[in-house]
């Protein structure tokens, strides 16, 4: 005999058993929920800079868990296409800078189609949990948890594949201004997603469930948000101080720039006029130079006539080549100790450990070039993935490297604090995406990353936007974009490792790993009872 129909809510709003067949009740059609996740991926992107409105990113997720509630698998496909396609699409539009529309599409559709096929578990886990968990708790501390460790795992999966992925897009970037940011330093940006999904989504169900006006289940979205606003920074210890000078020259470092060979070196040698009577520790040059010095005579006279001046090691960027493959390569040019035309291996250096795909490398060349010949013959060359530490030592300080996007990799951070960084400095070049927020993007996460590790910061652009940016995600000083100048301050030194640097990783594999299991286990336990799914 066939199951009856019951309500799904009693007249006091206490929820009541459906057919063990049917779905949860969607809150909305899919007719509404596709404008839904076109707004919600609006108001994502203006979570992040230029905007940067942090709440945005609250009010993004709510709308985007709305509208999965009660989807099929390709109803939920349909909601995360257009949110994912949307978003990125309006996140990275400054790829369109210089090479035009291509690299911005191909981008936005591998990410919203990785986004659209990672949205589906969500919806999943709104049909099966209240199955197989149908009372309070599996209702308001289950279903959240659930549904956060999905979006988190989304992000981590996304974040790591294809060709090392992209971890650009995660919601916890968003919270760098906020008064959330200091839980970072505990938890890591992983763990400051899955708290955010988690919050938003007890709220949800909160109201959903009609349990609002109840202390006890109110209190779960509250107590994530007091905790989330009131829990303060992990304390690392001082170690005394940097005198550190930061160079943003500003010249012509763009791929497609026009430039006379030495142009970069001679705009930031000139930039770094104030530095050199700032009797600094160490000056700072941003990601790029116009030659290999290792093998180009003028250019290493150049490197060793500014370190000279400043009294003080140099530390600089450029692409070397070593064992025959190419390498964006940071050096520490220290002609005191080195003599004034060092070989290679005689200078520290770090070679980047994330070279750009179809930026810095092109991966399965031969396939590409089928598809694009033209874009990929742009890039000549393809550089090789480095392997060595993140860190060098200056003046028996051991400071931490982040070269570029290596800034988005968790691992690379993890791994300079845990060899000792007492500062970290990461060297970038952003002149291809002048006049986009490209920059200020990348700048949110280096503000995260100083929380994070409870470490200052030396931010240096060629073209800006350059900081210094203090352990509490407070900036000490900067340059605006488009202006040539020096930073020049006494940067305070840290020790200690954080709980994010220690579990920060492991939380990004619990969350993707156990978010999967969880819900498999979850729809097991669902397809055996009986206990039918609820609104």
């Amino acid at each position: 005999m066939t199951a009856t129909p019951t309500t799904l809510q009693d007249p006091h709003g206490r929820p009541q058993p459906t057919p063990p067949n049917r779905r949860a009740r969607a809150v909305m059609p899919l007719a509404m929920a596709l404008p839904v996740a076109a707004a919600a991926a609006v108001l994502m992107d203006l979570a992040y800079p230029e905007v940067g409105f942090w709440p945005a990113a609250f009010a993004a997720t709510g709308l985007l868990l709305l509208a999965l509630i009660g989807r099929s698998v390709w109803g939920a496909v349909a909601v995360g296409a257009v949110f994912g396609l949307l978003f990125f699409g309006l996140l990275v539009s400054w790829t369109t800078r210089y090479l035009g529309p291509v690299p911005w599409a191909a981008l936005t559709v591998v990410e919203g189609t990785l986004t659209a096929v990672g949205i589906i578990p969500l919806a999943l886990a709104y049909r099966w949990v209240p199955r197989a968990a149908p009372g309070p708790v599996g209702r308001l501390l289950l279903l959240p948890g659930l549904l956060a460790a999905l979006w988190t795992g989304r992000e981590v999966l996304l974040g790591a594949w294809p060709y090392g992925g992209l971890p650009w897009a995660r919601l916890g970037i968003t919270q760098a201004d906020s008064p959330l940011v200091q839980t970072v330093s505990w938890v890591g940006v992983s763990g400051l997603t899955f708290l955010m999904v988690f919050t938003v989504a007890a709220a949800i169900e909160t109201i959903r469930t009609g349990r609002w006006r109840r202390p006890f289940p109110a209190a779960v979205p509250a107590v994530t948000t007091l905790m989330l606003v009131l829990v303060p920074a992990f304390p690392t210890t001082p170690a005394g101080t940097m005198r550190v000078g930061a160079v943003q020259g500003n010249g012509p470092s763009g791929y497609f720039d026009q430039r006379t060979v030495g142009a970069i070196a001679r705009a930031q040698g000139d930039a770094t006029g104030p530095v050199l009577d700032a009797d600094v520790d160490l000056v700072v040059w941003p990601e790029g130079l116009d030659a290999d010095p290792f093998q180009t005579p003028w250019l290493a006279e150049y490197l060793t006539g500014i370190s000279t001046r400043a009294g003080a090691p140099l530390l600089a960027n450029a692409a070397t080549t070593a064992g025959g493959n190419i390498y964006n390569t940071s050096f520490l040019w220290d002609p005191a100790t080195t003599g004034a035309t060092p070989r290679r291996e005689q200078v520290q250096t770090h070679a980047k450990r994330h070279p750009v795909p179809f930026g810095e490398y092109v991966p399965d060349r031969a396939f590409y070039t089928l598809l694009a010949p033209d874009l990929v013959g742009l890039l000549q060359r393809d550089y090789a993935h480095g392997t060595d530490v993140p860190l060098v030592t200056v003046g028996g300080v051991p400071v931490g490297l982040a070269i570029c996007f290596d800034v988005i990799y968790d691992e690379v951070i993890a791994e300079s604090i845990t060899a000792g960084a007492e500062l970290l400095v990461f060297q970038t070049n952003n002149a291809d995406f002048r006049g986009t927020d490209e920059n200020l993007q990348q700048l949110a996460v280096a503000r995260i990353r100083a929380v994070e590790t409870g470490r200052t910061v030396v931010n240096v652009s060629t073209v800006g936007t350059s900081q210094i940016i203090r352990p509490d995600g407070s900036t000490l000083t900067g340059l605006p974009a488009g202006q040539a100048g020096a930073l020049i301050a006494d940067t305070d030194l840290r020790t200690g490792i954080t709980p994010a640097v220690l579990i920060g990783q492991g939380v990004s594999a619990v969350t993707l790993w156990g978010g999967l299991g969880g819900l498999a286990l979850t729809g097991a336990i669902a397809r055996r009872r009986r206990t039918p799914a609820v609104a």
